[in-house]
């Protein structure tokens, strides 16, 4: 049994060459992590459960959309950018950090695993010229300067699937713990999904999807 396992059972649907990238996430953080520490070694075992499947929550929220652009700020060593990406294939993701390294790290393993959507730069949020149907995050920070991090990032035109839960664009941040007074601070109509409705794993229990529509 292969610790990618955790992924294929609560995302059935993936084709083969999906499977094959998520497989390879394993052996390329392992040799990355070994010489720039994207990842804590504690949790480096633990890749699938904490990590990828960890971003893979959004997708349990909201299905991107072909053609749609997602701005994922403080990817870090590439989450939650990455594994979604790997699941949206026809969706563009732009996934930035302020510290050089990460980013290197971040390309290399977009380019192992031959990721056409994935664009990757150096930059801080706050430089981005371009706009976005969502800007994705994992608790870089509070959710107040986050949102003035991403401030005129977003389309006005929405173009997210008026089926689902989410009906306009905005932000979609994946946080954990008490989130009350932080949640206080923004101000603004918001929507929490708790993971543990979606995963079974005790990691889960405390960790959300805050969404932020614009």
């Amino acid at each position: 049994m292969h610790p990618s396992d955790i992924i294929f059972k609560y995302f059935p649907q993936l084709s083969t060459r999906q499977k094959k990238q998520f497989y390879q996430l394993q052996e390329l953080y392992t040799h990355w992590n070994q010489k720039i520490n994207v990842i804590s070694r504690k949790d480096i075992d633990q890749l699938y459960s904490r990590h990828v499947l960890h971003s893979l929550g959004i997708a349990k929220v909201y299905q991107f959309q072909k053609g749609q652009k997602v701005l994922d700020v403080g990817t870090g060593g590439g989450f939650p950018g990455i594994p979604l990406a790997i699941l949206f294939p026809e969706t563009h993701f732009y996934l930035i950090d302020s510290i050089q390294k990460k980013v290197k790290v971040v390309q290399e393993v977009v380019d192992n695993l031959d990721l056409k959507n994935v664009s990757t730069e150096h930059i801080r949020a706050e430089k981005v010229k371009s706009q976005f149907d969502f800007v994705i995050s994992r608790a870089v920070t509070r959710l107040k300067p986050f949102t003035n991090w991403v401030k005129g990032k977003i389309n006005n035109v929405s173009r997210a699937d008026s089926t689902g839960i989410i009906n306009n664009n905005g932000i979609l941040y994946l946080k954990g713990g008490d989130l009350k007074e932080e949640l206080q601070e923004i101000n603004r109509p918001y929507q929490i999904f708790p993971l543990k409705d979606y995963f079974s794993e005790d990691f889960f229990d405390t960790k959300v999807v805050v969404y932020l529509p614009y």
